[in-house]
């Protein structure tokens, strides 16, 4: 009774061949190479293919195109799972163990359902699309700000007096066939301010000149690069200002400042000079003059608001309608 052929249990509909072996489908053993398991799958596949059945019986189970459709759908399974070393080797396992039924499918399932397309294609050229994305809006940004500071008049006339002094706008007329018309005599002076605008004003915060290394691919490229300065830049602080007791610089001082307000680094370079300047002369990198300067800050804030038409108006209306109350007052 031992040396009889078992059934092979633990076969599932919904796996592979289902409830049929996938190697004696395709007539093979399993110690088939992959060039045998191809050339039976030919085999059968021109046998049982629907569009070359012309009526022999399809299968040992039934007869007729139905039939064949079937079986042919099931050799196409049996080599779908047998060409590929991995979903073999898979197969192969579950016969031997069909007592492991959450393995089996979730191998199988994980197989069936995973992506075709490399992930890490698609990571790059996401990270690539965002970043060319960042580039030309930051450009845009850019060009905004130039295009607003050439309508300031204190900015347009300091940059009217330089192209003047560097000769760049001639006002002689022109005489004879290089005679230009107003719009275009405009349109080049136009130019001529912006160019002196990018060149002597450092737009800086949000709006200033992008940088190639400033997007996501690069930041992503160079993370390395900046956990290790980071890392060294930390380490010369503890040493110069923890362990020997060194005095604050002036970049060290503001650093601490910014800390404290918890503004990135754009933001705090957006500030005027001025006010930087006050920042140091109140010493608020000193923990304590920063709290009295909050809390006046907050002061000042609380008088502004009390003092504004449009928060009376709305305490006012917080008062006397109140939130859940419907009303027709434009206000």
């Amino acid at each position: 009774a031992a040396l009889l052929p078992r059934p092979v249990r633990g076969l599932s509909d919904r796996l592979y061949c289902g409830r049929r072996v996938c190697y004696e489908v395709l007539g093979v053993s399993r110690q088939a190479s992959k060039a045998e398991i191809a050339r039976a799958y030919r085999q059968l596949a021109r046998q049982y293919h629907p569009d070359r059945y012309r009526g022999e019986p399809a299968s040992s189970e039934g007869s007729g195109a139905q039939a064949a459709h079937e079986r042919f759908l099931l050799i196409a399974a049996a080599y779908e799972t047998l060409k590929d070393e991995e979903t073999r080797k898979d197969y192969d396992y579950m016969l031997d163990h069909p007592e492991e039924y959450y393995r089996h499918y979730y191998h199988y399932y994980s197989r069936r359902l995973a992506p075709k397309v490399d992930v890490t294609i698609v990571i790059l050229v996401t990270v690539c699309a965002i970043s060319v994305f960042q580039f030309f809006s930051w450009w845009s940004s850019y060009n905004e700000a130039i295009n607003y500071l050439a309508s300031v008049p204190k900015y347009r006339i300091q940059a009217t007096e330089i192209a003047r002094q560097q000769g760049l706008i001639n006002k002689t007329k022109e005489k004879g066939k290089n005679r230009r018309s107003k719009e275009e005599i405009r349109e080049e002076e136009e130019e001529i301010i912006k160019d002196i605008i990018k060149n002597k004003i450092d737009i800086k915060g949000g709006y200033q000149k992008p940088k190639i290394y400033d997007i996501l691919l690069f930041q992503i490229l160079l993370a390395p690069f900046y956990w290790c300065k980071y890392v060294v830049w930390y380490c010369w602080w503890i040493y110069c200002f923890r362990i020997k007791g060194q005095e604050y610089g002036v970049e060290e001082k503001l650093y601490i400042i910014r800390r404290y307000m918890k503004m990135s680094q754009s933001q705090f370079d957006s500030l005027e000079d001025h006010q930087k300047e006050t920042f140091l002369e109140r010493q608020l990198w000193i923990r304590e003059n920063y709290e009295v300067y909050k809390r006046e800050q907050e002061e000042e804030l609380k008088k502004k608001m009390a003092m504004d038409p449009r928060w009376k108006r709305y305490r006012r209306w917080m008062k006397n309608e109140g939130p859940g109350r419907l009303t027709f007052i434009d206000d």
